[in-house]
């Protein structure tokens, strides 16, 4: 919204001081429609996406950690199944602040200052560690595909963790100003409190403007410019592959580029615009902040709903993890007695050590989002 960062909390139509007080309108437009909107699209929309990741991300981790205590070794994982685990850890985290912002929504907040910086900071490190991860991804399929005779670098879950780490790292630096400036701030007109970036007042139009460029740059910009540099490289290796290969790998790529573009295009186009607006490029007034303010939440709530889309993108599509948690269902089942099949377990270990040797032997991950 005009004046919001990533938390989803309301419109910059108030001044602030430091200690979260509010000391009048910023612009006579009227908010009346505007947070009437809110309080009804942010629970609902929230709620949704919650529970969608919430499950999508579960199933992802229970087929990974299945897998996972089939191998032996803290470097058995491929480098797109580490990816893959830490991807499913921040969509999770990130879903799992949802609901406090939607009940921010219906009933105010209710958790004190320190549980808006924690779940503010919790909000931000895994919404942009999740999307630099998609990055990481893109750029380990490259190396894999198009690298995969040329390299003499053993690709290894090692070496994942350390781009992992330095991920985090940066992810963590940008969660700091959550964790420093989120504030419990009183909204004058829905006569409630929520949780909210508050900047010194000298400096607040800069603070803000830094850090949605940044986000920009960051958080969209370099991931865009990645996957799209990395998947076209994909493609043209491709070309010797039969033409029905070919078809599939072309039509998943732009899947994978499509839907990131839809879901997060949107939204930094209206932080672009608000950046604008704050520096004095562009002249905005009363409808303009109004478009301004109902274009963020919906395509805030659209970029949300990427972390439970992203379970289906990078998971659900590969054959292989569709037969393993198809596999991890059988059991599931045959453990508590449904499917009552009593030599199913000796088939499935046979079956199991049969295909164990083609699995270790592919140049492709276990959990290859091109397979």
């Amino acid at each position: 919204m005009d004046g919001q960062e990533e938390t989803a909390v309301t419109p910059d139509y108030y001044d602030y001081t430091e200690d979260g007080r509010s000391i009048g309108y910023a612009t006579p437009c009227s908010l009346e429609g505007t947070f009437d909107f809110a309080t009804t699209f942010y629970p609902m929309a929230f709620s949704l996406v919650f529970v969608l990741a919430v499950v999508g991300n579960v199933l992802v981790l229970c087929v990974v950690r299945r897998y996972r205590h089939s191998r032996d070794g803290p470097c058995s994982f491929s480098l797109t199944d580490t990816f893959l685990l830490h991807l499913a850890v921040a969509d999770l985290l990130l879903a799992l602040t949802l609901p406090f912002y939607a009940i921010q929504w219906a009933k105010g907040w209710l958790f004190g200052d320190v549980g808006c910086k924690i779940v503010g900071g919790i909000f931000s490190l895994n919404l942009y560690g999740g999307i630099l991860l998609l990055a990481c991804i893109s750029f380990d399929r490259y190396l894999a595909i198009v690298h995969a005779v040329s390299t003499g670098w053993h690709r290894r879950s090692c070496h994942a963790h350390i781009a992992c780490a330095v991920i985090w790292g940066v992810c963590l630096s940008l969660s700091c100003v959550d964790i420093e400036y989120q504030k419990v701030i009183e909204l004058p007109y829905l006569d409630r409190n929520v949780c909210h970036l508050v900047f010194p007042p000298d400096s607040s139009i800069q603070w803000q403007v830094t850090l949605q460029l940044v986000k920009l740059c960051l958080g969209f910009g370099l991931p865009l410019l990645v996957m799209l540099y990395c998947y076209v490289r994909i493609f043209r290796s491709l070309c010797h592959a039969s033409r029905r290969q070919r078809r599939k790998s072309l039509r998943l790529i732009i899947s994978l580029v499509s839907v990131f573009l839809l879901c997060w295009a949107p939204y930094n186009s209206f932080q672009l615009v608000d950046s604008l607006l704050k520096l004095k490029v562009l002249q905005g007034g009363c409808q303009m902040n109004k478009v301004l303010d109902f274009g963020t939440m919906i395509s805030e709530s659209l970029g949300l709903a990427h972390c439970a889309l992203n379970p289906v993108l990078y998971g659900f599509v590969g054959v292989k993890f569709r037969k393993e948690l198809l596999s991890m269902w059988k059991g599931m089942l045959a453990s508590v007695g449904y499917l009552g099949l009593e030599g199913w377990g000796q088939n499935q270990r046979r079956r199991r050590g049969t295909t164990s040797l083609s699995t270790d032997s592919e140049n492709t991950s276990y959990f290859s989002v091109m397979m």
